[in-house]
């Protein structure tokens, strides 16, 4: 049940506002640790000095002003604006093919140029997405649990999203977007066998996406096999490799690598805990796994409170934010180590980037919102116990 605006104010105003500290404390240790070594990785670039690190300044400026603006609010705004929010993602995805609004960057049409910065559309598509699927799911969620075609009603929707996402061509969010969409309506209680014949479905998209076309084809090879393509396709994974083994244990030292100088590209982007693992050591690699456990833990926690207090919108919005932050971090850590093949992800709060910075805080916010409202609701229901956190 979401609170009205009115009970919300009065309770901050009597000094109750409630924030998941944990969550909170952990996400801005990645913010700081991630300008830190984006700044250390990127300090030699576009000739010297600290360029990246005041875009990525202004970035986070925009990114706090948004996540305060997402909490403000009400869980039950987000809820009915739900299928509108879907549409304006829509929207952007097939304005970057627009000529005059696109911007295209090595080949790919990914971005809206909105003058402050430049847009990847494909970043708040996936959070309206989990908006979108977590009222859907309110609203058909007895139906999932018997039908079949509930299941695929809103997969088929989003299938045509992927597709719009494969032309941009962006592989990578395409996936992220089927695999969090997937595993949010299996969690609703959606059917196994169509959840296993999507799946299966999923995956063979994948593979025909990489075994038809020539340059990920390349890519696969190089991470069966980077060091017989450390030259060309599998140069980048190799460099970062080598990241590692230098950093071993402890690490060189705050600003002593030299992967990130000469060799390692996309050092402040995809490949920045490779830096980390030069600069910090294995130590720094497991202390950033460590935050992220943490971090996803919260989120798993405010769902579960949310569904204590008898919010289910708000709880699926938590678990839909969990999965798409987790699946992210996987890939990206699978990547930087070499046990995924090589994707163009970001790592989320510690990478260079405008988009997906600003993105990551306003979800984040929202799940610091469901946490305030189940807080409040199970505060009004005073013979309900609180689920433990």
């Amino acid at each position: 049940m979401a609170v009205p605006v009115t009970e919300a104010v009065n309770v901050s105003q009597q000094g109750r506002l409630s924030f998941d500290g944990w969550q909170l404390t952990v996400t801005v240790a990645l913010l700081t640790l991630g300008f830190v070594m984006m700044t250390s990785a990127s300090v030699h670039l576009h000739g010297g000095g600290f360029y990246f690190a005041r875009h990525q300044v202004f970035h986070l400026i925009l990114g706090l002003v948004a996540a305060a603006g997402v909490w403000m609010v009400p869980l039950s705004w987000w809820q009915r604006l739900g299928p509108f929010l879907l549409l304006l993602g829509f929207v952007l995805l097939l304005a970057v093919k627009i000529p005059g609004l696109g911007v295209s960057v090595k080949g790919s049409s990914r971005w809206l140029d909105l003058g402050l910065f430049r847009l990847q559309v494909s970043e708040p598509f996936k959070w309206l997405s989990v908006v979108y699927l977590a009222g859907y799911i309110v609203r058909h969620g007895e139906e999932l649990r018997v039908h079949s075609v509930a299941m695929l009603r809103p997969l088929l929707l989003l299938g045509v999203a992927a597709a719009l996402l494969l032309w941009e061509p962006d592989l990578g969010a395409a996936l992220v977007l089927l695999a969090t969409a997937v595993g949010l309506l299996f969690l609703a209680g959606g059917r196994l066998l169509p959840f296993l014949l999507i799946l299966a479905a999923v995956v063979l998209l994948g593979i025909v996406m990489v075994v038809y076309v020539p340059f990920r084809m390349r890519r696969l090879e190089a991470f069966l096999n980077p060091w017989e393509h450390a030259q060309d396709s599998g140069y980048q994974l190799v460099q970062a490799l080598i990241a590692f083994g230098r950093g071993g244990w402890f690490g060189a030292g705050l600003g002593n690598g030299v992967q990130k100088m000469f060799y390692l590209p996309e050092g402040h982007t995809d490949f920045i805990l490779a830096v980390i693992g030069e600069e910090l050591g294995w130590i720094g690699v497991l202390l950033v796994i460590a935050a992220f456990t943490l971090l996803l833990w919260r989120i798993w926690v405010t769902a579960r409170l949310a569904e204590v207090a008898g919010d289910p919108f708000g709880a699926f919005v938590a678990y839909g934010v969990g999965l798409l932050l987790g699946i992210s971090v996987i890939i990206n850590i699978g990547v930087n180590l070499g046990v995924l093949p090589t994707k163009g992800l970001t790592l989320p709060l510690v990478s260079y980037g405008g988009s997906s910075l600003i993105v990551d805080c306003s979800a984040l916010a929202l799940v610091q919102r469901v946490y305030f409202e189940a807080r409040e609701a199970l505060a009004q229901q005073p013979g309900k116990k609180p689920w433990r956190e």
